[in-house]
Formats: structure tokens, C-alpha cells, sequence
């Protein structure tokens, strides 16, 4: 299970049967795929009715996107986390690396979606760059009333992976951990993620896993070139690679409460 993708509004989009067979075809389904605002999410749940079991969404605001949240905004996004083929409340979180909206407006618009996590028990799905200090002081005010947490495409320190440990919060890996330039750090954190709190994403069609030989042909990130990020990680916890992925499937499974 490939637990964020981004399909809507690129080359995945435009070749979905492809990006779902190839996928299926190395073990890789279902996808999880990323609502970043409420537009966005609900043309995602159309995807899910589409590709039933095939697809499942989040839905939510994204940093990025926060300036757009409204008074509105959160009882839009309760009547579409109700629908079906919702999994999780996001991509939500704080973005200080770009800060593409006020940073008081992606405080405000994180705080609501936590809010409505905990009011209808559904996982939250979460992002955060630069932002530690404050994404650690807001979720831990809403952490007891949330099911479950995600905090996806985790790059951070040790003192941040511990603290986050310390929240029970769930860590997403990408193939940051197979890039020498930036992903160093993080080849020696993820020896020490609790089996349990791991799980394993492409964030497609972002992040293509730089140490894959062949490289591929295109820059593109794709579903199917998961099971290459986790074997990186399983050699890097020295861990058996057929066991590894059994244990992120069993994680995801239980994320988002699927069976």
C-alpha cells in the first residue's frame, strides 16, 4: 500500500489504468491518494468511485493552502470526510519552508481539521517543513482525542523523530532515504522508527528515488517504485525485506482502518 500519492492534475492522472496495473503488477495497491484543498478532495472521492479499493483519499487543506480556509471551510470538509472512499482528515499541517499562506492562517486552518479529526474519529494525516515547534505545540493540545496521526515524508532530526515517537504519532518514509545529498541524516533514523510506527510512501509524482539502477527514464515518481524504497529502508534496519513490507501493510492497514 502506497500511503500518499498525488494523482490529480498530472502525468498520473492522465495515465491512471497504467499507474494502477503497474503498480498492482509489483504488490503496490491499494493507493492512498492526497486531498490538498476542498476542491481537490472532492474530485479525489469522484477518483475513489471510479477505481473502488483501488484508490482511497484524505481530505483536507494543506499549508500551502491555507489562506483559502473559510468560516466555511471546516462543516465543507465534515460533509466530505463522510463520504465514502475518505480514509483520513488532510494533508494538513504547517509549511514554514515556503509559506505559501500566513503563518497565522496555517495555524488556524490546522487546529480546525485536528479539531474535526477528533470529532469524527477519523486518522489524520499530516505534514510539517521547518514549522517543529509549533506543529509539535499543536498537535500535542489535540493528540488525546485523535485516533491516530501520521506525520508523512518525515525529514527531520533525531530530536524531532523522538518527540514525535513520544506523541504516538505514526512516521511516513519516502525516497528522501535514497538520496545522498539530502537524505543522509535519515538513512540512520529510520534503524530506530518502532516497527509499529513506520510506514512506507512515494508521494508521487514528487521524490523519485535517486539511488534506483536502471534509473528510470522519467523524473516522474511512481506507485510501482515503492517496493524500492522499501528494501532501502528494510536493508537499512537489517531487517528481511519480505517481513519489512508485511509489517508496513499491517501498519497502513491499521492507519486507516482498512482490511
Amino acid at each position: 500500500m502506497d500511503i500518499a500519492v498525488n494523482i490529480l492534475g498530472n502525468s498520473l492522472e492522465t495515465h491512471l489504468p497504467q499507474i494502477l496495473a503497474d503498480a498492482a503488477e509489483v504488490g503496490v495497491s491499494p493507493l492512498i491518494n492526497i486531498g490538498s484543498n476542498l476542491a481537490e478532495s472532492s474530485a479525489s472521492i469522484e477518483l475513489c468511485q471510479r477505481y473502488p479499493r483501488q484508490i482511497w483519499t484524505t481530505a483536507g487543506t494543506h499549508p500551502h493552502h491555507a489562506s483559502q480556509w473559510q468560516a466555511t471551510s471546516q462543516q465543507q470538509l465534515r460533509q466530505l470526510c463522510q463520504q465514502p472512499g475518505v480514509v483520513a482528515v488532510g494533508e494538513c499541517g504547517l509549511d514554514y519552508n515556503r509559506d505559501f499562506s500566513p503563518r497565522d492562517k496555517q495555524r488556524h486552518a490546522f487546529a480546525a481539521q485536528l479539531e474535526l479529526a477528533c470529532e469524527l474519529g477519523l486518522p489524520v494525516l499530516m505534514h510539517e517543513r521547518d514549522a517543529h515547534d509549533d506543529f509539535l505545540a499543536i498537535v500535542s493540545e489535540y493528540r488525546a482525542g485523535l485516533s491516530r496521526a501520521l506525520l508523512h515524508c518525515f525529514t527531520g532530526t533525531r530530536e524531532h523523530m523522538q518527540a514525535y515517537i513520544e506523541l504516538d504519532l505514526y512516521l511516513g518514509i519516502t525516497g528522501w532515504v535514497c538520496d545522498e545529498r539530502r537524505g543522509k541524516a535519515l538513512t540512520e533514523l529510520v534503524k530506530d522508527i518502532p516497527g509499529e510506527r513506520i510506514l512506507i510512501e512515494t508521494d508521487s509524482p514528487y521524490l523519485l528515488p535517486r539511488s534506483m539502477r536502471p534509473k528510470p527514464k522519467s523524473s516522474k515518481n511512481e506507485p510501482k517504485y515503492l517496493p524500492f524504497i522499501s528494501q532501502t529502508i528494510a536493508d537499512l534496519r537489517q531487517e528481511s525485506a519480505a517481513d519489512f513490507a508485511k509489517q508496513c501493510y499491517r501498519n497502513s492497514q491499521v492507519f486507516f482502518n482498512l482490511d
